[in-house]
């Protein structure tokens, strides 16, 4: 690290123990991140994803609680023949008793001495680094929503490149406690077929028959049902990206994809690392993140062993699907042909 990278990152790190009201030894060693700069923290990482954005990030004060559940338009008119009963009220909060549990997960990360002394040479060094931060968590945030299989402790990345094994996910979730949700072609050698000769003649008479079958009936009207698309489904050129203004460098990482077609009379989204042959019916506000607020713990240092800084960062959270019912996942899905699977040598 140049001398002067070595002054910026010093400030860098000041600025920090600054903001949180710490020394900066605190920072070395390891500190409660202050609430205000936590929520700070957690809505510049938000505005790095507008998917993000769009589902549920709820802070809450406490390791485990009942969820908030989903909005939704229950039916609560009745009429009552009072001289024979009381009238009864209706439970219109809709809690089922499920609850959320909150646990540790770690976003350690590190940049070489050599990137930030490239960095050095320009006026907003400590964003830099402070970004890089920000974007890296908000993809990690989607890749463990979509991908969490399990929680074991201590996660493999090697093993489990997708994050697999560091916190459950709402697909998996779907998997577990509601397979009746899922359409995983389990009875057609595991996989969904859509073309021409097949079962489903497109993806618009699947997803139709996913919210006949599968959502609940209160909401399969909901206007706000969504279909979270794989990429291997829709071709690109359907898509608009929503982050129009966004630099190249940052595009690829956290765009955001809107179907210009619908798929069974649903909005139809791409978002990263969802599993490409696969698609989530729902609204996106029955997707949530829950934060258990005054757990980010962090601590900031030089490695000269490494030549690079270490940036350790943890907090705890949860995901959740509120609503089982207004969810309906399908996956191993194939697009492909009768005729043409009937045509090929050995078929």
């Amino acid at each position: 690290m140049k001398n002067k990278t070595k002054q910026l990152f010093n400030a860098y790190v000041a600025r920090i123990a600054q903001l949180n009201n710490v020394t900066v030894e605190d920072v070395k060693e390891g500190f409660s991140v202050e609430p205000s700069v936590e929520q700070k923290l957690k809505e510049k990482v938000l505005l790095n994803s507008d998917f993000l954005q769009w589902i549920n990030v709820i802070n809450t004060d406490r390791l485990e609680g009942e969820m908030v559940g989903l909005s939704v338009a229950s039916a609560i008119a009745s009429t009552t023949n009072t001289e024979k009963a009381d009238r009864q009220t209706k439970d219109i909060t809709k809690l089922a008793g499920r609850k959320y549990r909150c646990e540790q997960v770690d976003f350690d990360t590190h940049v070489p001495w050599a990137r930030l002394d490239a960095w050095s040479q320009f006026p907003d060094f400590q964003q830099k680094i402070a970004n890089q931060t920000q974007k890296t968590i908000a993809l990690n945030l989607i890749m463990m929503a979509f991908n969490g299989i399990k929680r074991v402790e201590t996660s493999n990345l090697s093993q489990n490149p997708l994050l697999q094994d560091v916190k459950k996910g709402w697909l998996q979730q779907l998997r577990d406690d509601v397979p009746t949700q899922v359409m995983n072609g389990k009875d057609t050698d595991n996989k969904i077929k859509v073309g021409k000769g097949q079962e489903y003649k497109n993806l618009d008479a699947l997803v139709m028959d996913a919210v006949d079958n599968l959502i609940d009936e209160v909401y399969a009207d909901d206007t706000e049902l969504v279909v979270i698309c794989g990429r291997g489904l829709l071709n690109d050129k359907y898509f608009n990206i929503v982050n129009k203004d966004m630099s190249a460098q940052d595009e690829l990482a956290s765009q955001v994809l809107i179907s210009q077609k619908q798929l069974g009379g649903l909005r139809a989204i791409r978002v990263p690392y969802m599993p490409k042959n696969a698609m989530l019916i729902t609204r996106l506000d029955n997707l949530s993140i829950y934060m258990q607020e005054g757990t980010t713990r962090r601590f900031i240092i030089n490695n000269p062993k490494r030549n690079r800084i270490e940036d350790f960062l943890s907090e705890n959270i949860d995901y959740k699907v509120e609503e089982y019912g207004c969810a309906a996942l399908i996956e191993n899905i194939v697009l492909e042909d009768a005729e043409k699977v009937a045509s090929q040598p050995g078929a």
